[in-house]
């Protein structure tokens, strides 16, 4: 993950990174047009925030 790009982030955009990330309805698209994350970076995120058993979780949904 690019350095710059989480920098600028407040912990409430992580917070509602992570939140639109577990949504089902949510598009990495629009993650990227509001925050400038990439899908890689977006998970890249969730990788380091969230606790290793939902981070599987979380990848095994989105992975379909």
């Amino acid at each position: 993950m690019k350095h710059e790009k989480v920098a600028g982030l407040s912990a409430a955009d992580i917070d509602r990174i992570i939140e639109m990330a577990w949504e089902d309805r949510t598009p990495f698209d629009a993650i990227e047009g509001q925050f400038g994350l990439s899908e890689s970076d977006v998970i890249a995120l969730m990788r380091r925030e969230l606790k290793p058993s939902s981070w599987r979780l979380w990848r095994a949904r989105v992975q379909g």
